[in-house]
């Protein structure tokens, strides 16, 4: 087991007073709540407490806005392909932001096999989409506008507000994906103007297994997984009782806790920047710097001439756990499409690690981190033939360039 976690992006530690909470539905109060005796009742007792949870934990009019799903994954599935085949009769084209969740950007890709169109609204070199650039990729047949709340990969808040007005002023459907956000920074669905908004309790000491969607009461969907009449006839299959209760008691823990919670991890993320900038030459952040456009929980940084899989594994090694692309998408070692949208060169974008906080990390545990991570890249350094021709000047760094474009030429 790694002694410092810092992978919270991808998964957190349960809480205790959730796992309490979930215990009896696995054995004691075991029944379906679609059925109609005694068990079932309470497990559909269960289940309207959790939604009352999590409708107060992002300011949702009533529990009966709240949807749950598999995951977060099943969320934006259903909130982008299901609000386009409900609106079809309207429109077909859809506005979403190029550097969304592959969620949302795959949900995205398969509407353009069926008929659909979409704008992929581009972001600036800090990840951050300009709220004017989604009005001009608006068309009489708009019917959906898609951007998250913080960046999974870089970190980056997107102005939601502004984004969810213009949307609101075209009579748009807006959706938005908090899954980096949920339980780190406040979500209001009504101030956000947002008609949709999907995430996930495990990011936030919740279960696994269990997602969440917002559901307004004007915006029109439709079921895209087909059986029961479960969660009002729009996500068939039997409820997973035990994961929902334990997601009630994450949000409303984290209604009261985020403020803390926040300012914990937002201190150990300039920490850590501040720390790596000073130790590790030629590094680069990416994405905004520590503040009020970066959610505090996360650091994307690239190592210039080391791998970023290599560095993540020899942290492994050391009981540091981070991780080296997207959780959901870092099987395939592709290159961030995040980073690419945000024009960071290839060769950085190959060397680029995640770093996520929690509320179990401490000082000491960046302090090790500091210690660590700069031999480690030393050693990779020392086996990687770019670094070799960098040493000699046969090549520049992308990150601190020491000679122009003509002198490097004239080296080689």
């Amino acid at each position: 087991m790694p002694q410092i976690y810092l992978d919270h992006q991808a998964a957190t530690p349960l809480l205790p007073e959730a796992f309490e909470a979930m215990r009896p539905f696995f054995a004691e109060s075991f029944g379906s709540a679609s059925a109609l005796h005694q068990l079932g009742l309470r497990a559909r007792d269960a289940l309207a407490r959790a939604r009352e949870q999590v409708a107060a934990f992002i300011n949702a009019e009533s529990p009966e806005d709240i949807l749950f799903t598999s995951d977060g994954t099943e969320s934006a599935n259903l909130a982008v392909k299901g609000t386009a085949f409900a609106n079809q009769r309207r429109g077909n084209h859809i506005v979403v932001s190029c550097t969304e969740h592959p969620a949302v950007l795959g949900s995205v890709e398969f509407l353009e096999k069926h008929g659909f169109a979409a704008a992929r609204v581009r972001v600036d070199s800090a990840g951050i989409v300009d709220p004017a650039a989604v009005r001009r990729a608006l068309t009489d047949k708009t019917i959906l506008v898609a951007v998250h709340l913080a960046n999974h990969d870089v970190g980056a808040i997107q102005p939601i507000r502004e984004i969810g007005a213009i949307a609101a002023e075209h009579g748009v459907a807006f959706f938005v994906d908090a899954e980096a956000a949920a339980g780190w920074m406040p979500i209001d669905v009504q101030e956000l103007h947002a008609n949709l908004v999907a995430f996930s309790p495990h990011k936030f000491y919740g279960p696994k297994g269990v997602g969440v969607l917002y559901r307004g009461r004007r915006a029109r969907l439709s079921s895209v997984l087909h059986g029961g009449v479960q969660e009002g006839g729009l996500r068939a299959g039997v409820e997973n009782v035990p994961a929902i209760v334990g997601a009630g008691v994450a949000c409303e823990i984290a209604t009261r806790e985020w403020p803390r919670r926040a300012a914990h991890v937002a201190g150990l993320q300039r920490r850590l920047w501040d720390g790596l900038r000073a130790r590790v030459p030629h590094v680069k952040l990416n994405g905004p710097e520590p503040g009020l456009r970066r959610i505090g929980t996360s650091l994307n940084v690239s190592v210039e001439f080391v791998e970023g899989e290599g560095l993540m594994l020899m942290l492994d090694t050391q009981g540091i756990a981070v991780a080296s692309g997207t959780s959901c998408v870092s099987k395939a070692l592709k290159v961030s499409h995040v980073l690419t949208a945000m024009g960071v060169p290839h060769t950085l974008a190959q060397g680029s690690i995640l770093l996520s906080l929690g509320m179990g990390n401490t000082d000491a545990d960046i302090e090790t981190v500091l210690e660590t991570l700069p031999r480690i890249v030393e050693k990779l350094r020392g086996m990687s033939p770019q670094w070799d021709e960098f040493q000699r000047g046969l090549c520049d760094s992308l990150v601190a360039p020491r000679k122009t474009e003509k002198q490097v030429k004239q080296a080689t």
